[in-house]
């Protein structure tokens, strides 16, 4: 698929690390070379695990001691989370999360000094841009599941997503101004998540904004207690997880390409897909199980 492609051009070559088995996680010891290790030191924890079962991924942010920063070890863990198998049928769904009291305070400012020069900044937000794209792009819903504090490029990752689910602690901030640098990056995806004059005094001001101001403006899609986080976040990854991958992979690319036409443009590209749906061995399978009263066995299959 056209979502697919785009992954790899991103950089889907070379090995994972993904061990097969459920809950299996993630580790750089059982690869030959570890491409997300660039920026770390070898004797460094991978500052992200991932485990998958049932077709779900859970990508953990796990650096809690460093607020989880978005150092650019962190994104490139982060992106080779989020390529591995990107089209493989096993995969249904991401969840990100993140380990300790802040879900990610965004970038490492100890790389963003002068003394590291203007080169590998350039790289940091290159990545950064890279991994919230690869989002976006992702044949997979990706769920971002938050429990405290995200601000600056953390704020950006959730904003990414395309379904949010936080507890009622959390809140978000793009408070860059305050340090001197301003939350170009960040404003790119908040802009797309919620009204413009809500993501401007948020970036004008850096002040933060709850949960639940969050999921006034549309930023969340939905705010719970802490103690009913995983849970619903778990209740929406399965309801996903049991559908056609083919079909949820349509509709979402779908949905974005949409997004920014004109209103007969977007009619136009979204009546093809209803077509192409069709065309589907799954959209065939579960209209004839509709009319069978039966529950759609769903093949998985692209064609």
């Amino acid at each position: 698929m056209a979502a697919v492609a785009v992954l790899r051009a991103f950089g889907a070559r070379g090995p994972m690390c993904l061990r097969r088995g459920p809950w299996a996680q993630l580790s750089a010891r059982f690869c030959s070379r570890d491409p997300a290790g660039a920026g770390r030191r070898e004797s460094e924890p991978r500052p992200t695990s991932a485990r998958q079962l049932d077709g779900i991924r859970n990508i953990i942010l796990s650096n809690p001691k460093k607020r989880n920063a978005l150092s650019l070890a962190m994104l490139k863990s982060l992106q080779s989370d989020i390529l591995h198998d990107a089209d493989s049928n096993d995969l249904k769904v991401i969840i990100i999360s993140a380990e300790g009291p802040v879900f990610s305070s965004g970038h490492d400012l100890k790389e963003l000094t002068e003394e590291q020069g203007c080169d590998y900044h350039a790289e940091v937000f290159q990545t950064c841009s890279k991994v919230m794209m690869l989002i976006r792009n992702h044949p997979v819903p990706v769920i971002a599941m938050v429990n405290g504090l995200a601000t600056a490029a953390g704020c950006q990752l959730v904003a990414s997503c395309d379904i949010a689910v936080a507890s009622d602690k959390s809140s978000f901030a793009t408070p860059g101004v305050n340090i001197g640098l301003f939350c170009s990056t960040p404003g790119v995806a908040l802009a797309r998540a919620v009204p413009r004059k809500v993501a401007l005094e948020m970036l004008f001001t850096g002040e933060p904004i709850s949960a639940q101001q969050a999921l006034l403006h549309g930023l969340l899609s939905k705010v719970v207690p802490e103690a009913e986080l995983q849970e619903e976040t778990m209740r929406i990854a399965r309801k996903i997880a049991s559908l056609s991958r083919p079909v949820v992979s349509l509709g979402k690319a779908t949905f974005y390409k949409q997004l920014p036409q004109d209103l007969g443009t977007a009619y136009y590209l979204t009546s093809q897909a209803m077509v192409d749906n069709l065309a589907l061995r799954d959209g065939q399978e579960g209209i004839t199980a509709f009319l069978q009263k039966r529950k759609p066995i769903w093949s998985h299959e692209p064609v």
